[in-house]
């Protein structure tokens, strides 16, 4: 997946996603702000953090220490979303 964004991604938009995934998700990252929310149940990740169109989706694991994974960054227009080559309609 990563690998899809750097790709299709001009850099000025990759240092964006990157330092907003720093600065967000550095402490708490289970706590929801304006741009970080939990999403109902579903396959790809529990939580999802807004950078513009940009949409990261994580998940938290807390034990021992809390560690955050990346589970899949897609991009949002109007009511679709793209995720590396998939089309999702939401």
């Amino acid at each position: 997946m990563w690998k899809d964004i750097c790709v299709n991604s001009p850099q000025d938009e990759q240092k964006i996603i990157l330092d907003a995934v720093d600065t967000q998700l550095a402490y708490p990252p289970t706590v929801e702000t304006g741009n970080r929310k939990s999403m109902r149940p579903n396959r790809l990740a529990p939580w999802e953090l807004r950078i513009g169109d940009f949409k990261v989706f994580y998940d938290v694991v807390e034990s021992p220490e809390s560690c955050v994974y990346i589970r899949a960054i897609g991009i949002k227009a109007h009511n679709t979303l793209r995720i590396g080559k998939k089309v999702f309609e939401i």
